[in-house]
């Protein structure tokens, strides 16, 4: 009972959010509100184009309409309540809704990083196993990776929040960051965090570091077939199908390995900027990137706004 009470005692946490200083304010609310409409449009629009377009039924295009919608949920789950913040004087958030805003942003980060993975094993197959690319890459093969990559991120979130629950907060409620997060949460415990950081290290390392493998594995055994392409034109052929995931690839990873392969310790505001990266402008540019990079998805998208327009 007493852990419990002393847990209670902060009820609500602060976000001092990206600047306390109020001339920011307004500012920093058009600059998100006006991410999280392009973000929103972008991805319906990706969602749309390759639902309406019967040539665009294909696994890669179907892993990447999941990575839209898991994209919408992702950024929704931060910049309005982020929103709300810049145009309020407290800038608060219940002990609640702090810990379901935490489960929910490892839960689709997650998923967003175990789809990367899965198209990257699908560019694998189609490129260096062309000829049992639609066997194994069946419909029912692409909906239980799709299940998959959805389902363990949960798995792996509701872990993390049921051991940060376990933690007492009895001092200083004010959380260094724009969202509530891991590091600056276990930063603000008054009670020993040793189990919660050695899980991050072991699991959470895992769960984030194997994906990656996974998409380095395809990668190198995609680089290691298109050097065998006698032409250039096989050569650039092969890489354009994969310009844009890899882009995405670094700009995901490059941030979020920044951000959560260190010490709790050492976690400061100058991290602010990578996590805005990998929860925000990642979801906002996926759109940009695959579709100015892909001839069949801009013709998608031209079809599907020429019908809205006829």
């Amino acid at each position: 009972m007493e852990r419990v009470n002393q847990t209670s005692s902060v009820s609500e946490f602060i976000l001092v959010g990206l600047s306390s200083r109020p001339e920011d304010q307004t500012p920093l609310f058009v600059l998100f509100l006006t991410i999280y409409l392009v973000t929103i449009t972008g991805n319906l629009l990706i969602i749309l184009a390759i639902c309406s377009d019967p040539q665009l039924q294909t696994p890669m295009y179907f892993f990447l309409s999941f990575l839209s919608f898991t994209d919408i949920w992702f950024t929704t789950t931060i910049v309005p309540k982020m929103l709300a913040n810049f145009l309020s004087e407290r800038k608060t958030i219940s002990y609640a809704d702090c810990l379901t805003q935490m489960y929910f942003i490892y839960a689709f980060g997650n998923s967003d990083s175990c789809l990367l993975a899965v198209m990257a094993f699908d560019r694998y197959v189609a490129i260096c196993d062309p000829f049992h690319y639609v066997t194994t890459m069946s419909h029912r093969r692409c909906v239980l990776l799709v299940a998959f990559s959805c389902s363990l991120p949960h798995l792996h979130s509701l872990l993390h929040t049921l051991l940060l629950n376990l933690l007492t907060f009895c001092d200083s409620n004010v959380i260094h960051h724009f969202l509530c997060d891991l590091s600056p949460l276990m930063k603000l415990s008054c009670s020993p965090t040793v189990v919660n950081e050695t899980v991050i290290m072991a699991e959470g390392s895992v769960v984030l570091v194997t994906p990656f493998l996974c998409i380095v594995f395809s990668y190198t055994r995609i680089l290691i077939t298109v050097l065998k392409i006698p032409s250039a034109a096989g050569k650039h052929k092969a890489f354009s199908t994969c310009g844009s995931h890899l882009t995405v690839v670094t700009l995901f990873y490059g941030s979020i390995f920044y951000v959560y392969l260190q010490p709790v310790s050492t976690y400061t505001v100058k991290d602010h900027m990578a996590t805005v990266v990998y929860t925000v402008l990642t979801s906002m540019l996926n759109p940009f990137i695959y579709s100015l990079r892909n001839k069949d998805l801009k013709r998608g998208l031209r079809k599907l706004m020429s019908r809205r327009r006829s």
